[in-house]
């Protein structure tokens, strides 16, 4: 499950559109795409929002942890132990406690730093419930007062560490925006290059780039071909030489969602291949961002019944992002318009019926955003154990491209129950991938 896919799934679960989520962050409609569809990453900033957004930890959205939970960080610096020790120290000088009461304090104070050093160190937040729980028994009620304030010190405290950790987390964001940066000082085939996205014609379904590349060892007669490696085949170009020992080029492929550029060094008959960049999303970004809503609920906690079926209840849902007015992600690509959207019901990436357009029903007031309702009637459902359901969006633009859009969080049937499965499915993209070519 990639970082774009946990983003997506938990914007859905609190039923937030791409544009609600950009406003909640105070970022562009375009942003929450790229970062959902893996074309970029957050920056550091914007994961911890969303991690407080979405009440998960910072490790879980990109992808190192799988615990969802939001947690703070028990390893403590000695600085960061220092400090606790001085906060407990400064409440201890300040209460009025016994000196066989203030004695125990300390005595706890130095086994809760024991333990936070030791590999079973527990949750910081565990020890001062801990201390408060005893300091309550000792000093009695009088104290509530002060317990409260010691509570605040801990949460700050407590805070000020998960920050920390957000921060150390949250740098392996920016190794994709380095990743060039990389590749040029560590390459030992070129000493420059650049590439760029020159134009797309989207009616074609290509994309043109424009290639620049330096060799780092240039000899008579050497040339360059560039490559672009597009998933379902591979174009060729021969690179034209310049001033500077520079050679350039444009070089025109199908436009995929996965292309590899690269530079071929021919040189006395020897073939040397560099890397020079890779491209995600492009097919993607260009065609309509179209969303489901309200549908997912309707698939959840459903039991088998006495006749061994599954019995759906009759509900309603709705697209967004069908309007043309919608700028592109990526502008040098542009977008395409909706000329044709389908909305079907599928049990493992296989159809089993789509649903009828319909207008908004009288018991759904508001939902403005919403621009084609969808009628999902009472059915019947013959499941089997570990069978993947999902609703999925067929979008077929003006130029006959198309692409598949699924609503997450997806269900599966567990025992005798349809539930929501908490790990999302790798869904492909393609038409195909779903049965749908042609």
């Amino acid at each position: 499950m990639t970082t774009g896919q946990r983003i997506a799934a938990k914007r859905r679960e609190l039923d937030l559109s791409q544009e609600g989520l950009g406003e909640a962050l105070g970022v562009s409609r375009q942003s929450i795409y790229k970062w959902e569809s893996d074309s970029s990453l957050p920056d550091v900033d914007k994961l911890v929002a969303l991690s407080r957004l979405f009440h998960v930890s910072v490790g879980w959205l990109l992808g190192v942890e799988e615990d969802q939970e939001e947690h703070i960080s028990n390893d403590l610096s000695p600085a960061q132990l220092k400090l606790v020790e001085e906060i407990l120290s400064r409440y201890q000088q300040s209460s009025q406690l016994t000196a066989e009461q203030q004695e125990r304090v300390s005595e706890l104070v130095e086994q809760k730093v024991r333990e936070s050093r030791s590999p079973r160190h527990r949750r910081l937040r565990y020890g001062a419930a801990c201390l408060a729980l005893l300091l309550v028994l000792l000093a009695g009620r009088s104290l509530f007062a002060r317990l409260k304030e010691l509570d605040r010190q801990y949460t700050d405290l407590a805070n000020s560490v998960g920050n920390i950790t957000y921060s150390v987390n949250s740098q392996i964001g920016s190794i994709t925006s380095r990743v060039e940066e990389i590749l040029k000082s560590q390459n030992s085939l070129v000493a420059d290059y650049a590439t760029n996205i020159q134009s797309a014609d989207l009616a074609s379904n290509t994309v043109t780039f424009s290639v620049r590349v330096v060799p780092k060892t240039y000899t008579e007669g050497l040339e360059i071909l560039l490559h672009a490696d597009t998933g379902d085949g591979l174009v060729d170009v021969p690179a034209v030489p310049g001033p500077g020992q520079e050679f350039s080029g444009q070089i025109t492929c199908p436009l995929t969602d996965s292309i590899t550029l690269s530079a071929v060094l021919v040189d006395q008959g020897t073939r040397q291949t560099q890397l020079l960049g890779n491209y995600s999303s492009l097919y993607g970004s260009s065609l309509p961002a179209v969303g489901i809503s309200l549908l997912e609920s309707a698939l959840l906690n459903i039991p088998r019944g006495e006749d061994g079926l599954f019995h759906v209840r009759e509900n309603y849902g709705f697209l967004t992002g069908l309007s043309a007015s919608v700028s592109a992600v990526n502008e040098d690509i542009g977008q395409s318009q909706v000329k044709q959207v389908q909305l079907g019901l599928f049990r493992n990436r296989a159809l089993l019926f789509w649903l009828e357009p319909c207008s908004r029903p009288d018991n759904h007031h508001g939902f403005e955003k919403a621009e084609q309702w969808f009628h999902l009637p009472s059915v019947e459902l013959d499941l089997q154990e570990g069978d993947e359901l999902v609703f999925a969006a067929l979008v077929t633009d003006q130029y006959g491209r198309q692409i598949v859009t699924p609503s997450l969080p997806a269900s599966r049937v567990e025992g005798d129950e349809i539930t929501w499965f908490s790990t999302s499915f790798d869904f492909p993209s393609e038409p195909d991938g779903w049965g749908l070519a042609g």
